[in-house]
């Protein structure tokens, strides 16, 4: 711009200055740029508090804010600040005050808040809704503002005063943190454990040449307040460093299983600065655009009770940790955290880090400690030079009176009284001023322990300060004494861990692999109705042979050689087949099978137990037909074939009051076996009975009598060992308190019959017995269990085939194959 001739002309009364625009825009912006720096966006390194924050502590500290008094309206203190000390927007005033009360952003809230303070997805109530009070660790960090251990400064108009920083008794910019942006710069700062910081500072008090390593011990890195995982700790060390660095965090994540049949994620914990709400849309967005697969859904159970808990349901067939990577790749559950340590020293901002952040804040309450005792010390002075006077006086106390009724005015009395007992003109001042009635207060033994007491303060101040490192130790335990009152165990977990496909440059072009691997596998499905999953390197030919391990818990009633992603059938006593996978099944090592460790049948399968019980699993890609029997001797096979593409269906019509007793997947070569309640038999060839269609009500397959019922029924391989166990009780007695007499036989010992017949005699009922309570065949050995799937012993193999059998010690509940 061209400057006139005349930079200043008057016309009309009015009075014109031309000015250079570059120099006005340049001295404008500077001014600005200070004000944003210094009186708004970056903290104090000595008290960790920006502007807005520290007026508003102060004011509610002199409105009388105390934890132990009650809430006010947040409208009351948002206008007692912006009147008397910040010029600003009320609104500005009440969101800092928010972030103060804000558990989830402050590791030590400042502020104790009543009512809607927001949340990460949702903000405040409006100020006239909520009422605020000072926490205790804020009359820590207002402590002994009224001993003159700070500078005040006018406020914005000059009629009031305020403190230019707080007393902070606790390191607050290390412990809270900060954030802010300037002109030119910017500060973020992550919060960090009290007790650890307090340990730092404390070790560097006591070893001023200290390293950041040995810091470092003390203060391994950040403790946000959401809690979550650190994962490598090289930025972390940068950052104290040099001030500068930056960290990745990861949610908390447990694999549970959210019903019997389906797992699922809980994230209970979350990096800071994350809410549920950006998660979950995150998590939307990733699926309807396919780059998350396997997530069925997602379900929000957080309240203010019990905290952070997201439920992210996974689908059938998907890893749980596949996900899990899936989603800190493309979800906020992991998150970045960049370090930059801006704050100002003496007025400038520096970048800072751990060693200058705790050094800063040392000499801070050295010179908050120091200049507190020098108060103390002058105060106990004064007073012990007007007890001093006082007890000259209490003397001669009627000599006293005398003086001063004798003296025509003050000024004369108060010579008088210097001149008569050597007093000082405070001392006599103060005599003068005294009220006849206090005289009664004061006697001369108690002005004497007083004074003796005062002396001894006053040399133990004296000797505080002057040796420098008995106030430094002054300090150090005043912080050990804030640690004990405000300290928390550690949130945030730190751990070297591997980087994840969100950080691995290797692994983003490569999508991970989500669905289990469909491998070779056996299910296990127990007489107590608890299923397990056994993986297996490879198919096997045939089942593997194992030995009927009697120390353990519980025998097999069902087991299928399959692979993880097959289909398999659960087969109810309502004649129901419901379809399942494996692969969402308890996976237990092949060497140290523990059936107790599988889930529920009933409930993976959403059964009502109750009026429908699982008697066995089948393969529904195997070509061997299904056999069943019922409670009224019907016998039905069928092909898996012939199933419709159902989660569940009927494979047998059953006629009113019957139900399947059990079921078995074989060939034509096995013998179907039926043992009824009368102690009757029956076994004949499985290719006696031709498979039918899932409608079809079967066929006779054992003759009953006119009371009996078929108590079981399975097939067996004729050219294995096979064993029949049968125990006898009385149909009078209550079941289950009746051990009952129990014996094993040769399966050889009994002559096969035709099918629809009554076949032969299994056992002997004695006097007082009339039925059969549990029958089973297989093959040997059989192991048997109680009702709460204990080992039972059973008799010795051998019996004759209508014996009456031994008496048993505990009652046996069910009985099948040991592993």
């Amino acid at each position: 711009m061209t400057t006139p001739e005349n930079p200043s002309e008057t016309t009309h009364g009015e009075r014109i200055d031309s000015v250079d625009v570059s120099s006005e825009m340049e001295g404008s912006f500077l001014e600005y740029a200070y004000s944003v720096i210094y009186s708004r966006a970056l903290p104090d390194a000595r008290d960790g508090l920006k502007p807005v924050q520290r007026r508003i502590l102060y004011q509610m500290t002199e409105m009388g804010l105390r934890p132990d008094r009650g809430h006010v309206k947040s409208a009351r203190v948002t206008g007692e600040v912006m009147g008397k000390l910040h010029p600003h927007g009320d609104s500005s005033i009440y969101d800092a005050m928010v972030r103060l009360s804000q558990g989830f952003i402050m590791r030590v809230p400042l502020i104790d808040g009543h009512g809607n303070f927001g949340t990460l997805d949702d903000g405040p109530a409006a100020a006239r809704y909520t009422e605020a009070r000072l926490t205790p660790a804020a009359m820590a960090m207002t402590e002994n503002l009224d001993e003159d251990v700070v500078d005040f400064v006018p406020n914005y108009d000059n009629q009031l005063v305020q403190p230019e920083v707080l007393p902070s008794a606790f390191p607050n910019l290390l412990v809270n943190g900060a954030s802010g942006i300037a002109v030119g710069m910017a500060t973020n700062m992550a919060p960090h454990n009290l007790i650890e910081v307090v340990g730092a500072a404390r070790h560097l008090i006591e070893n001023p040449d200290a390293s950041l390593d040995d810091l470092m011990s003390f203060v391994p890195g950040p403790d946000m307040p959401t809690g979550g995982t650190i994962i490598g700790l090289a930025g972390i060390r940068d950052a104290y460093e040099t001030g500068r660095g930056s960290f990745r965090t990861r949610a908390k994540v447990s694999v549970e299983s959210i019903t019997a049949r389906k797992v699922g994620l809980i994230i209970t914990e979350l990096p800071f600065m994350v809410g549920t709400e950006k998660v979950i849309e995150k998590i939307k967005d990733g699926v309807n655009s396919k780059k998350l697969n396997g997530i069925s859904d997602v379900t929000d159970l957080t309240d203010r009770k019990h905290g952070t808990r997201l439920v992210v349901g996974i689908k059938t067939g998907f890893s749980p940790d596949a996900v899990l990577e899936q989603l800190y790749r493309f979800t906020p559950l992991e998150d970045s955290f960049n370090i930059n340590n801006v704050a100002l020293v003496e007025g400038g901002p520096r970048t800072l880090g751990l060693r200058e952040l705790l050094q800063v804040y040392i000499d801070h309450r050295i010179s908050v400690v120091t200049r507190r005792s020098q108060y103390r010390l002058a105060r106990k002075k004064e007073r012990l030079h007007l007890v001093e006077g006082l007890l000259i006086a209490i003397v001669d106390i009627d000599e006293v009176i005398q003086v001063i009724r004798t003296s025509d005015d003050t000024e004369q009395a108060r010579l008088r009284l210097i001149d008569v007992f050597d007093l000082s003109q405070v001392q006599a001042e103060y005599i003068l001023e005294l009220r006849l009635r206090r005289l009664t207060r004061f006697s001369r033994i108690e002005l004497e322990t007083e004074r003796d007491q005062l002396r001894a303060e006053i040399d133990e101040l004296e000797q505080l300060l002057s040796v420098p490192q008995r106030v430094r130790q002054l300090v150090s335990d005043e912080l050990e004494e804030v640690a004990e009152r405000f300290g928390t165990p550690r949130r945030t977990l730190l751990t070297e861990a591997r980087p994840s496909i969100a950080t691995s440059s290797s692994s983003r072009s490569a999508a991970p692999v989500l669905e289990i691997a469909d491998a070779p596998c056996i299910v296990y499905l127990s007489t107590t109705g608890r299923a397990i999953r056994v993986d297996l390197p490879e198919m096997p030919s045939e089942l593997p042979v194992r030995a009927a391990r009697r120390s353990k818990h519980d025998a097999i009633l069902s087991t299928v050689v399959t692979t993880s992603r097959a289909e398999l059938g659960a087969v109810t006593t309502l004649g129901r087949l419901v379809r399942l996978s494996p692969v969402d099944l308890p996976v237990v090592p092949e060497n140290s099978i523990q059936l107790a460790a599988g889930v529920r049948i009933a409930d993976y399968l959403a059964l009502d137990s109750k009026k429908e019980r699982v008697l066995a699993l089948v393969s529904l890609s195997s070509d061997q037909a299904i056999a069943l029997g019922t409670r009224q001797g019907v016998v039905k096979r069928l092909t898996p074939g012939d199933f419709a593409n159902r989660p569940d269906f009927e494979i047998i019509s059953l006629k009113p009051g019957d139900q399947v007793v059990g079921v078995r997947q074989g060939g034509d070569g096995d013998e179907l076996l039926f043992v009824t309640s009368e102690a009757q038999l029956l076994h004949f060839s499985a290719s006696a009975v031709r498979p039918q269609g899932r409608s079809a009500g079967g066929m006779a397959g054992v003759n009953l009598g006119a009371t009996a019922e078929v108590v079981f029924f399975g097939s067996v391989d004729p050219t294995a060992e096979n064993v029949v166990v049968t125990v006898s009780t009385s149909s009078g007695k209550i079941a289950g308190a009746d051990p009952g007499r129990a014996k094993v036989s040769h399966l050889a010992e009994f002559p096969g019959k035709g099918r629809a017949t009554g076949g032969v005699r299994a056992h002997t009922f004695l006097k007082g017995e009339d039925v059969l309570a549990v029958a089973w065949a297989g093959s040997a050995p059989a192991l048997a269990v109680g009702p709460d799937g204990a080992v039972r012993t059973l008799p010795d193999a051998g019996a004759k085939r209508d014996a009456s059998g031994m008496p048993l010690d505990a009652v046996i509940g069910s009985i099948g194959t040991g592993l």
